[in-house]
C-alpha cells in the first residue's frame, strides 16, 4: 500500500511537470492552422529557455499569411525569443521599426532559439525583431 501511494504521489508531482513540457514544445510547421483550419503563416513566441524543448513558450503572436508589420504590438516588440514558419512560407524580420537595421528572412522550420542566429558581428535575434513581413506562396 505504501509503494501505490508513493508512486501516486510521484505520479502527481511528475504529471503537470511533463504537461507543461509538451505545451513548450514548438508546433511542427505542417500544423501551423487556426482552429478552423486557416493558414498560420508563422507562430512567435516570447518565452526563452535553454532547453529546446521548452522555448516554444510564453505570449504567442499568431501572423497570418501576407501580414505586413512595421511596427511591432508592443507586447512583443523586441521580446520573440523563438519562432515557427508554416510550410511554403518565409518571414522576414528587421531589427528596428518601420523596417529599418539588420533584417534576416527565416524559411519553413522551428527555430526554438533566436540566440543562435546571428544579427551582425555581435548580436543575435534573441529580443531584436521590430518589424516582420510573412508570405506564403
Amino acid at each position: 500500500m505504501a509503494s501505490r501511494s508513493s508512486s501516486a504521489l510521484v505520479l502527481s508531482v511528475l504529471l503537470p511537470l511533463l504537461v507543461a513540457r509538451v505545451q513548450a514544445e514548438c508546433p511542427a510547421p505542417a500544423d501551423l492552422k487556426n482552429d478552423d483550419g486557416t493558414k498560420i503563416c508563422a507562430k512567435l513566441y516570447t518565452d526563452n529557455s535553454p532547453y529546446y524543448n521548452q522555448c516554444c513558450a510564453g505570449n504567442v503572436l499568431l501572423v497570418p499569411p501576407e501580414e505586413d508589420q512595421p511596427y511591432m504590438p508592443s507586447a512583443f516588440n523586441n521580446k520573440v525569443s523563438s519562432l515557427v514558419v508554416a510550410q511554403r512560407c518565409q518571414l522576414t524580420v528587421w531589427s528596428s521599426k518601420g523596417k529599418e537595421g539588420k533584417t534576416r528572412t527565416f524559411k519553413t522550420g522551428a527555430f526554438p532559439r533566436l540566440q543562435e542566429y546571428r544579427r551582425g558581428i555581435f548580436g543575435d535575434w534573441n529580443n531584436a525583431i521590430s518589424a516582420y513581413y510573412c508570405k506564403c506562396t
